[in-house]
């Protein structure tokens, strides 16, 4: 009866091992993941770099949504929003050069390290200006006046804010 037993036991184990190996070599679907495309097709375009636990993204996200004056300065310009914590692969053309790399290395390419991050380019893919952190409506409305009428070839946005007065 010992023998038995003594024969049988590596067999079961055998048997049990190979019944695993069989359930985790079954296939495994591959869920097929939509890249993004932020090109912009418009003359300009705003990227805003996020993350998760951003509150403050959380409310530049309700700001976008609420505020008329924001929705109708931002008709002109393609919105874009990328995840930092995100590996989802995206499509960019920065410094004149398209390229292809999940959200977050992306992210940490344009040093968007901060939440919400915001970049302004154009179409040929330069970056025309970046702001780290939140701002208020009204700022924000100001910020993409001075981008799209081009105020940003002659001269700098804090000097641009201050003289319409939205500082």
């Amino acid at each position: 009866m010992k023998r038995l037993i003594a024969l049988l036991f590596p067999l079961i184990l055998l048997i049990g091992c190979e019944e695993k190996k069989a359930e985790t070599s079954a296939p495994v679907k591959e869920e097929k993941v939509e890249k993004k495309v932020i090109i912009p097709k418009k003359d300009y375009a705003l990227l805003i770099v996020e993350s998760k636990s951003c509150i403050y993204c959380k409310q530049l996200d309700k700001d976008l949504k609420t505020e008329k004056s924001l929705q109708d300065a931002l008709k002109d310009i393609d919105l874009y929003r990328i995840l930092y914590e995100s590996y989802t692969p995206v499509e960019a053309n920065f410094g004149g050069k398209i390229v292809e790399m999940s959200e977050n290395e992306l992210a940490k390419t344009l040093n968007a390290l901060s939440f919400p991050n915001l970049i302004f380019y154009d179409k040929q893919g330069n970056i025309i200006l970046q702001i780290p952190g939140y701002v208020y409506p009204t700022q924000l409305v100001c910020i993409i006046d001075y981008v799209k009428t081009g105020a940003y070839k002659e001269e700098d946005v804090n000097t641009y804010v201050k003289k319409k007065g939205c500082a």
